[in-house]
């Protein structure tokens, strides 16, 4: 046998048996992570962005329903708009004395309202500072680029950073914020069941993909170090070897791999282990399948000692340029049976103050029709739910729906009174972000009145 393969052998063997003894002590790990303390089962929290794709109309899903403001709402959306006798009443005037109606597809959304666990923030947008009309034809006040535009617009809702290039999300700043609370360190803070995303990007804080049927396992792989089998073999020689390597992208081909796999084996086996839920939540809805696999994933948070929590799911279709009768409906009851579907989850496990769901999307739309639909507008209206919102209230500025009016900035495209940054601000608060960490998590916090907008108890 010549030096170079009895080299290989003895640097293959070592290999193994250090890839044993890494996925031993997972296991003892994974062993230890079932008995919860006493300390974590009382502070979990979780925050989980439903973000909808395409820019959803804010104007159909809330609409003030006495006489007066309902009929200016009908002659400026013409034939988009929902008859006053279908809005789901809401128990709830502003200091106008307005009273509010939902749309007529959003009854488990009423529901929720009502009874104090949900609550809407009016107008919410993408600002660096707040901008009057005036100011914003003048282009006196910096704002955020390419207004209107899908790519450009989800990033700055989901960054909060409109005025730099975005490098991390606010909700990726919000895990590294807090990341400290989280011990394991096998598991990532920030979980995605809707793919890539720009809102869970951190510093530190890693983003875990998962589809909504559990962690992908690698075909041919057992992670358990007895198992013989060539294929797991040579990925534990491969992924686990002690071997410097020089080359940078190797190495991080490497490491974000093994993470990969050793993540999908502690959430497999806290999954099979977790409580069953006995929550029914709808079919044939794909935003409510990831939220039933979010629910699965926070049945487990003891079993994978964890404290903190981001989820990103996502429902798609909000883009109704010309199908808007058809199309918007249906959606708006996806969306309102999902969330009442997770939120009975969440009672159903004894934490719905801990747990906090929160509305995002591209943009709201133009007030204004374009006949069958409607065109790319700004600010828009958002639903935030869990037991710990101050609920049954509509926060921030409903606003004026007469076309051309002081916060139009043009064809009903509505400048937002209310600033991403403070939404952020307020949940990540709630989520226990400092007040110091909070400047980094919504840098442009400084450029409103108020950092909190007071949802969250």
């Amino acid at each position: 046998m010549n030096s170079s393969r009895r080299n290989f052998l003895k640097q293959s063997t070592c290999a193994t048996l250090s890839a044993a003894s890494a996925s031993a002590a997972f296991f003892d790990l994974m062993k230890t992570a079932a008995v919860a303390s006493p300390v974590q089962t009382g502070d979990y929290k979780a925050l989980i962005c439903i973000f909808m794709y395409g820019g959803n109309d804010p104007h159909n899903m809330l609409v003030a329903r006495t006489t007066a403001d309902y009929n200016l709402y009908a002659r400026t959306r013409a034939a988009l708009a929902v008859p006053q006798g279908q809005l789901r009443a809401l128990n709830f005037k502003d200091a106008a004395q307005r009273e509010f109606g939902l749309h007529p597809s959003l009854s488990e959304i009423q529901t929720l309202f009502n009874g104090n666990r949900l609550a809407v923030v009016a107008n919410v947008g993408p600002l660096v500072h707040p901008v009057t009309r005036t100011e914003y034809r003048a282009k006196s006040k910096p704002l955020p680029p390419q207004l209107f535009s899908h790519s450009d617009q989800q990033v700055h809702w989901q960054t909060s950073w409109p005025d730099q290039i975005a490098r991390t999300g606010w909700g990726g700043r919000v895990a590294d914020a807090v990341n400290s609370l989280n011990t394991n360190n096998q598991i990532s803070m920030s979980l995605s069941f809707a793919g890539s995303n720009t809102f869970q990007v951190g510093s530190n804080v890693t983003q875990y993909e998962m589809p909504t049927d559990g962690p992908i396992k690698l075909y041919g792989y057992d992670e358990n170090p007895q198992t013989t089998s060539l294929i797991s073999q040579a990925v534990r020689n491969t992924l686990y070897t002690q071997q410097p390597r020089t080359n940078l992208l190797e190495e991080a081909w490497n490491t974000t791999f093994r993470r990969s796999l050793d993540a999908g084996a502690a959430f497999k086996v806290a999954l099979d282990t977790a409580p069953k839920l006995t929550t029914v939540f709808p079919t044939n809805n794909n935003l409510a399948k990831q939220l039933n696999m979010v629910a699965k994933v926070i049945a487990a948070r003891n079993l994978l000692n964890v404290r903190r929590q981001v989820f990103f799911v996502t429902l798609d279709g909000f883009d109704t340029h010309g199908d808007q009768i058809a199309s918007h409906p249906g959606l708006l009851q996806k969306l309102s049976l999902a969330m009442n579907g997770f939120y009975a989850a969440t009672v159903e496990m004894g934490i719905e103050r801990q747990v906090t769901s929160f509305t995002a999307s591209d943009f709201g739309r133009a007030l204004k029709p374009n006949n069958k639909g409607t065109d790319h507008g700004w600010g828009a209206h958002h639903f935030v739910m869990g037991g710990a919102v101050n609920g049954g209230k509509i926060y921030g500025t409903f606003p004026n729906l007469t076309l051309d009016n002081e916060t139009d900035a043009g064809s009903g495209r509505l400048i937002p009174t209310t600033a991403v940054d403070q939404y952020a601000a307020t949940l990540a608060s709630w989520f226990g972000v400092s007040a110091t960490d909070l400047r980094t998590v919504t840098p442009n916090i400084g450029n409103f009145a108020a950092d909190n907008l007071g949802f969250m108890a």
